[in-house]
């Protein structure tokens, strides 16, 4: 705060005729708005008027659309309402202290004798248009799939679902394929084949609700012109926004693995795309069963995969696309200095936005091909603004100790497992699983315990109101 000529601060009760207390509330909020929360808790104590202001539940309310998004914050406060009026300044604490998440079991592949979809791994698992649509995978005797399943989940979890086949205009049948929500739309790419064939269209589905039909999804292959990435299958895919789509990496032709980058431009029908390869310096080493992610403010995170060597990573690299082109800028960090982070390197793992704005890393395997169960969290909030910033990688004492935190879980007990798919509803906080490679039960005649998995699972961030 301003400091009187003999250096000491000036005290709060001599503010009344500081231009900043005299501004319209609407102008204060306006500038708190643009604070960190802690500075805004802090301002909050130099006098009653920024206390009252600061307190508000106007004020909070915008903080929480701010940092956690205002989809996220619709669908939670509807979540709420049925239990009581929550204040928006301690529904802020409660996300923000978050570090549990509790499973429930969900409907089994055998439960009631209805349909559902089968064992599988290497699928997609999307949350679009209040639905969720799995398509593909692998199965036994390394088979692909190639069947489509759609079940309504509306604005609240559900614990049972009722799943229903799309047979019209269905993509040939693969695994390893990436499959990413665009606004209304699904955008899927690539994927191999039981032949061991790598794929390279693009195709685009869509979820249609309506009284007289009931919920139907449509495929159509996308007209991207002559130029596509190469052939490619457990490559990663993120939006960077409702029209434009980027992947990295994959397993390409004669099992090289793949470290190039490339982006789907679409349409405003989306009728047609436009593919073109993005080649910067730094950029991620080849890799294949990593993740993209977007993390929000047209920012992309890649972690982990299998590198060149058969090799298990960890690295965090961040995908910048704020000034209007693209640059990777490598996060680093010390993992001897993060508890339990010995375990942190993984492949086949799943990493998706959550509610207040992190990244949960779930399962995956290690190189010696053991699965895991863990949660851990990506705090996206320690990574430093970098968009003004020429270094090409970022590290400080304050990212590499504040990065990952792991979370613990309760509940239900789901199977280790890897090359699983999850994706989470509008609000965040809940998460569904499905399928993966888990451990198996060795007979005699089995050359390992592995096998595919066909459970549904639900992973709740946990509150406390």
């Amino acid at each position: 705060m301003e400091e009187s000529s003999s250096g000491s601060s000036v005290n709060h009760h001599n503010y009344s005729g500081s231009p900043i207390t005299n501004m319209a509330q609407d102008h204060l909020l306006t500038i708190l708005l643009l604070l960190p929360v802690d500075a805004v808790l802090s301002l909050s104590m130099t006098c009653k008027r920024f206390k009252a202001i600061a307190s508000s539940d106007t004020l909070w309310k915008s903080l929480c659309k701010r940092d956690f998004g205002s989809t996220c914050v619709d669908a939670l406060m509807h979540h709420c309402q049925h239990q009581f009026p929550i204040p928006w300044m301690r529904l802020y604490k409660q996300v923000s202290q978050m570090d549990s998440v509790c499973c429930h079991r969900l409907l089994s592949d055998s439960y009631g004798g209805l349909d559902f979809p089968s064992a599988r791994a290497s699928h997609s698992l999307n949350f679009v248009s209040n639905c969720l649509v799995l398509f593909g995978g692998g199965c036994e005797g390394g088979r692909h799939l190639d069947d489509t399943w759609v079940a309504y989940i509306g604005n609240d979890f559900q614990k049972m679902l009722k799943w229903q086949t799309v047979t019209s205009g269905i993509p040939s049948g693969r695994f390893g394929h990436t499959c990413v929500e665009m606004g209304d739309f699904l955008v899927l790419f690539g994927g191999i084949n039981d032949n061991g064939n790598r794929q390279n269209d693009t195709w685009v589905g869509r979820v249609t609700c309506n009284e007289k039909n009931g919920i139907t999804f449509s495929w159509k292959m996308l007209d991207v012109g002559s130029i596509a990435p190469p052939q490619r299958g457990a490559h990663a895919a993120s939006r960077i926004d409702d029209k434009r789509m980027v992947i990295h990496g994959g397993i390409g032709l004669h099992g090289l693995r793949l470290g190039d980058t490339w982006v789907l431009e679409l349409s405003d029908n989306l009728c047609f795309g436009t593919w073109h390869e993005v080649v910067t310096h730094p950029s991620p080493p080849p890799r294949s069963g990593h993740t993209l992610t977007c993390i929000g403010r047209s920012r992309i995170i890649l972690f982990g995969g299998r590198g060149l060597g058969y090799e298990v990573l960890h690295d965090v690299w961040l995908l910048d696309t704020c000034q209007g082109y693209l640059k990777w800028i490598q996060i680093l960090y010390d993992l001897q200095n993060i508890p339990g982070g010995v375990s942190l390197p993984r492949v086949g793992h799943s990493a998706t936005m959550v509610l207040g704005g992190r990244l949960l890393i779930y399962g995956g395997e290690d190189s010696a091909r053991h699965r895991k169960e863990d949660f851990w969290i990506l705090d996206i909030s320690t990574i430093p603004c970098i968009s003004s910033m020429q270094p090409t990688t970022v590290s400080s004492k304050r990212v590499s100790t504040k990065l990952w935190k792991k979370w613990r879980s309760n509940g239900y007990e789901p199977r280790r497992r890897s090359f699983h798919r999850a994706c989470a509803d509008p609000s965040g906080r809940y998460l569904y699983i499905f399928g993966g490679m888990v451990d198996g039960y060795l007979q005699p005649a089995e050359p390992s315990g592995l096998r595919f998995d066909g459970e549904l699972f639900l992973v709740e961030l946990l509150l406390q109101f």
